[in-house]
């Protein structure tokens, strides 16, 4: 067996060859973090390279992630399928080595990282999700989810305030299997952070109610080993705090900023390996440090234990391990789509005109009835987001088993919890914040979406329509502002029917996040035939047409939907014909086929957009010719009603504005 040392210098040396070759990467945290690395990897982590989905496999974050050569180097070594050309085409186009690591791209990243801070909390959300799958599922000797979240995260992801909102959290709710190793190497892109990073970080933690192992050396093998053992032992969240040199191995950089975030040279790749006692080519990995490595047999036989374990479960409790299958796969329950019809139907039939925040939470109370693997949450606004669905069981400390977090004053951390959550699996989360607080968790929708997951973000008091708390609160460019992000679909539904087809949708879509925007003030019922439900789900639908060809068509959202309903007959008493398309969801609408566009949207026929918020995005329908009722100023503190009013949102503008659109003005 090679000796440790010669194990890690084999990340060192992949790492700085690659980074050398692309001309372009950061060097100095896996030649830091290498040894740690080798500790963990070899001893404690239980995976599977050749299934890296194994449900009970330990999961491993690189939250610092610009060292992605890092986890290049240990996916690479241990067995997975990443072959070594594709370290030689680190951050190449179409490579499975891009320059962050991306979920999705390379078997057995487990998230994208490289915000830094996202990564963390990603990982709280991992293992809150096997805190709560195994208190639901386990049985007395039957533990069939059980498995550790191990972090490395460094002084840029403890500096972003993201990692205080999650770890404060995953410290409350004593989330005892999340191990994370604080890289302490002193040195971040402008040199030593003496000058700006003097936190005292362990007493930090253990004000958060982590377990602390301070001034451990990050290179020594055997003080990383009990200090794992130390926390794995000790029944909190763990920080151990590892003190690294940034680009060990490295004469003249190591220490130094120079080897964070550029290739270190020709030369001093050399030197390198001279001083580590690396005498290989670059890219060349000897025979017996592959062995060393090589992590398949250990990974099948673990994996291979907990498919005799599942069998034992299978047997002593059937019905447990058929939904814990069921929920693992990612499937909807038998009869899904005929329940969300009725549900449809009967919410059609009582012709309610709620809040949609207060319908979102009526539509929620019915899909929980079949749907146990909902997870839902709010940043401190339960009552008002109205996220707390009937029947929700909290899940606290105590008693993990529960579907309702109460995520406190920290939007940013509960967005990337929830993509934690989704990408453990087995739940179907969801949180809840006002609409213009998205701005504080913009980044973690924004990496939902770039790794095409089913993320739910619940945003109510949508507009100006919030009233009395003025212009900090009431949205504005918003909507606009997320319906900006690639692959994010922006539901904004006009009253209960609407909202229950948008909440079907979030909890079907497999391929990307949604967004819910619900309103704060009541919202007339809008009357439809069959038809017209079914095509609520199409995104943008005629609501009300006009006989024969319309003079103009009225295409509106959420609670402006009411104002262009009631401006048709008015504008019929002026001769002039109005359709009114609602458009629930752009997104979705403009992904049906060309035909059903045309019929919705005729071209040649003058529209007029109707919505509470930015104007600009809205020329993509109606064009420079056509007309926007819209905002673009902020609001004002006053009643709701009076607000709009002021605004200019009343059936009178929508006439107005039509009529001037339609040449009758």
């Amino acid at each position: 067996m090679p000796a440790r040392r010669d194990l890690a210098n084999a990340i060192r040396a992949l790492s700085m060859d690659a980074v050398q070759q692309a001309n372009s990467g950061h060097p100095g945290m896996p030649m830091g973090m290498a040894d740690i690395a080798e500790v963990l990897w070899n001893d404690y982590l239980r995976h599977s390279p050749g299934n890296p989905d194994w449900p009970d496999r330990d999961r491993f974050v690189l939250s610092n992630g610009h060292g992605s050569m890092l986890l290049y180097s240990l996916l690479h070594l241990t067995g997975y399928d990443l072959p070594l050309n594709e370290l030689k085409d680190f951050r190449q186009l179409h490579s499975k080595t891009p320059g962050h690591p991306e979920y999705g791209d390379t078997p057995g990243v487990e998230t994208t990282t490289g915000p830094l801070g996202q990564g963390l909390a990603n990982a709280v959300g991992m293992a809150l999700a096997e805190k709560s799958l195994a208190a639901h599922f386990n049985r007395g000797d039957h533990e069939v989810v059980d498995h550790w979240t191990y972090v490395f995260a460094g002084d840029g992801c403890l500096m972003e305030g993201i990692s205080h909102e999650a770890c404060s959290l995953a410290g409350t709710l004593g989330l005892g299997k999340l191990v994370v190793f604080y890289d302490d190497n002193g040195i971040s892109i402008d040199g030593d952070v003496a000058g700006w990073f003097t936190d005292d970080t362990p007493k930090r933690f253990a004000a958060y109610g982590w377990h602390v192992v301070p001034g451990v050396d990050g290179h020594d093998p055997e003080a990383v080993r009990v200090a794992i053992d130390v926390a794995r032992a000790d029944g909190r969240p763990s920080l151990i705090c590892c003190r690294t040199m940034i680009g060990w191995g490295s004469p003249n950089k190591q220490g130094k900023e120079e080897a964070h975030g550029a290739a270190l040279g020709d030369d001093e790749v050399a030197l390198v390996r001279e001083t580590i006692g690396w005498p290989h080519e670059a890219f060349v990995i000897p025979d017996e440090i592959y062995s060393g490595w090589d992590a398949g047999e250990r990974g099948t036989a673990r994996e291979a234990d907990w498919n005799d374990r599942m069998a034992a479960y299978r047997k002593a409790h059937p019905e447990l391990a058929a939904e814990f299958d069921r929920r693992l796969s990612g499937r909807l329950p038998d009869g899904w789509a005929e329940y969300c019809e009725r549900l449809l139907a009967e919410t059609a039939e009582k012709a309610e005109s709620p809040a949609t925040r207060k319908a979102s939470q009526a539509a929620l109370s019915g899909f929980a009835e079949v749907l146990p693997e909902l997870m839902g949450g709010s940043a401190d606004l339960t009552g008002s987001n109205n996220t707390r669905w009937k029947g929700a069981t909290d899940i606290t400390p105590a008693d993990p088993d529960g579907g309702y977090v109460y995520y406190g004053v920290r939007e940013f951390a509960m967005s990337a919890i929830i993509n934690g959550i989704v990408l453990h699996g087995g739940w179907r989360p969801f949180g809840g914040t006002f609409l213009t607080f998205s701005d504080y968790a913009r980044n973690a929708v924004r990496m939902a979406a770039l790794m095409k997951i089913p993320s739910r973000f619940v945003y109510t008091h949508d507009s100006i329509g919030l009233g009395e708390d003025g212009p900090t609160h009431q949205s504005i460019e918003h909507l606009a502002s997320l319906r900006l992000i690639p692959r994010l679909e922006v539901w904004r539904p006009c009253d209960a029917v609407e909202t229950v087809a948008a909440w079907r949708r979030a909890l079907e879509r497999e391929d990307g996040p949604v967004a819910l925007a619900f309103s704060r003030q009541g919202l007339p019922h809008q009357p439809r035939d069959v038809a017209q439900l079914a095509n609520v789900a199409r995104g943008g639908y005629t609501l009300v047409n006009s006989e024969g060809t319309p003079d103009v068509v009225l295409i509106a959202t959420g609670s402006e939907v009411h104002l262009a309903v009631d401006a048709v007959e008015p504008l019929a008493g002026t001769g002039i014909r109005a359709r009114v398309v609602s458009l629930p969801c752009a997104e979705v609408f403009d992904a049906q086929d060309a035909a059903w566009r045309e019929a919705v949207l005729p071209r040649g026929v003058p529209r007029v957009a109707v919505e509470a918020g930015v104007t600009d995005w809205w020329r993509r329908y109606v064009g420079i010719d056509g007309g926007v009722v819209g905002i673009d100023t902020f609001g004002e503190s006053a009643p709701a009603g009076e607000v709009m009013r002021h605004c200019g949102f009343t059936v009178e503008h929508v006439v107005e504005v039509a009529q001037a659109v339609a040449g009758r003005g």
